[in-house]
């Protein structure tokens, strides 16, 4: 059996790889590394746990909620919320960890466990590791203490915690958003009613699409994943902009007013600017990855600003920022995590803050996006490969060595194995898109021959 935890929690398909069973021993098991030592005076621990809508996170949800309590924490039920609104309470309570039920922008057969620590932060791979080893020893025999009478936990429902961190999103505005008018894209997703309710109370005019959620229907046509729906709505509308957010609302992209997207990249552009002009952004450093556009790069270096780049995954963006004091970073995927105010990724404040530079400035969205000139870039899922040998195929080697001479100076190749799907990612950037799709193409087929 391979590592359970992948890139964010464990992911699988619901009731097949992700089970009851898996996520309550699971819960036991962080449980035990998460709340351990937390209470000394004898009271027991807290856990936060939200879901998004998909029909699996009502099972999956009670079986995390037995395995915490059976594990004697006291658990606060906070119903459908984003996993930043989970991660946020889980710090803004005091509770020593915090669980999410979704599978981000997967499709709704899928579900996910997303632990988080006390504070509201993401697992470091040491914490996922412990978490794992006690949940395997327990399944090969090794018991657990259980605690009996007045030490099992409580669980109580937490109905607050909507209002609670609307409010917070809201009061972290540096201004109002009164004459905007917002399409926004829930993905039938956690932020249906929380995103809408946040830009109304912020001033806006909104309108939503794709914020009728069913159980069986997220991230189906709509969302950051599917932004055709989005464009054609703000364009319909005659709208200032519209605002994508995937299944759990940790992630944004935009549209601009003529239905053109704004992606990850280019909103840590807008948002690195008004941050230095207000004397927020520390170091004058922004934090991305090795799949930011190097358009990005070329940006801020002209501004000024410093791109500093880790591995794939916002949980890398994090850890960077921590370490060195960073205010700002996130991904091209819609990732963006404002320090300050956050402390993982949030769709819904990027939103917000987005909204407002354009409310402050006046200017329209594609004016402040102008800033960064996207490269042309190729990405293509190779799928159903053993993307373990990505980085010692020979093969692959050679025909990346060969692309990156055709590509000189001005592009580059990158390939990573998924850290939650069977496939390998091949991304090219060049000049010309026509340059870009020949070698992705190229290396996409010698990707599929050496591993296939």
């Amino acid at each position: 059996m391979g590592r359970l935890f992948g890139t964010d929690g464990v992911r699988g398909v619901a009731n097949a790889d992700l089970t009851a069973e898996l996520a309550l021993g699971l819960s036991v098991a962080a449980a035990h590394v998460l709340a351990e030592g937390s209470t000394p005076d004898g009271t027991r621990p807290t856990a936060v746990v939200g879901r998004d809508p998909r029909a699996s996170g009502e099972f999956l949800e009670a079986a995390v909620v037995a395995g915490l309590a059976s594990a004697g924490v006291d658990v606060l039920r906070v119903g459908v919320l984003p996993t930043p609104a989970v991660a946020y309470l889980t710090g803004a309570l005091g509770a020593d960890l915090g669980v999410m039920l979704s599978a981000s922008h997967n499709s709704m057969p899928d579900n996910g466990v997303k632990f988080i620590a006390r504070g509201g932060h993401k697992l470091s791979d040491e914490l996922e590791d412990r978490i794992e080893t006690i949940y395997r020893q327990h399944r090969t025999g090794e018991p657990w203490e259980r605690p009996t009478g007045a030490g099992v936990g409580r669980v109580t429902e937490y109905t607050e915690g909507f209002d609670r961190y609307v409010a917070h999103l809201v009061a972290v505005l540096p201004n109002r958003l009164d004459g905007l008018k917002v399409v926004l894209d829930e993905a039938h997703g956690a932020a249906a009613r929380v995103s809408p309710e946040a830009f109304a109370r912020a001033g806006a005019e909104v309108i939503t699409i794709g914020a009728d959620p069913n159980g069986l229907n997220i991230n189906d046509g709509c969302g950051s994943t599917h932004l055709e729906p989005l464009k054609a709505a703000v364009v319909e509308h005659g709208a200032d902009f519209g605002i994508a957010h995937d299944g759990d609302a940790d992630r944004c992209l935009a549209v601009d007013a003529s239905g053109e997207e704004v992606d990850g990249d280019q909103i840590l552009a807008v948002l690195a600017l008004a941050m230095r002009e207000a004397g927020q952004l520390r170091k004058d450093t922004v934090v991305g990855t090795v799949m930011s556009n190097l358009g990005f790069k070329i940006a801020m270096e002209r501004e000024g600003i410093q791109l500093v780049q880790t591995a794939v995954g916002d949980r890398y963006v994090l850890e960077s920022m921590k370490a060195e004091g960073y205010a700002l970073g996130g991904e091209q995927s819609g990732h963006v995590i404002v320090l300050d105010h956050a402390t993982t990724g949030d769709g819904t404040l990027t939103g917000l803050l987005l909204a407002a530079r354009v409310a402050a400035t006046g200017r329209t969205l594609a004016d402040l996006a102008g800033v960064m000139q996207r490269l042309p870039q190729l990405l293509i899922n190779v799928r159903d490969v053993d993307k373990s040998r990505v980085k010692t195929s020979p093969e692959i080697a050679e025909a990346v060595a060969e692309a990156e001479r055709e590509l000189g100076s001005t592009g580059r190749v990158l390939l990573r194995q998924s850290g939650t799907e069977p496939l390998v990612r091949v991304m090219v950037e060049a000049a010309d898109i026509d340059q870009a799709r020949a070698i992705a193409e190229r290396l996409a087929d010698v990707v599929k021959s050496a591993l296939g």
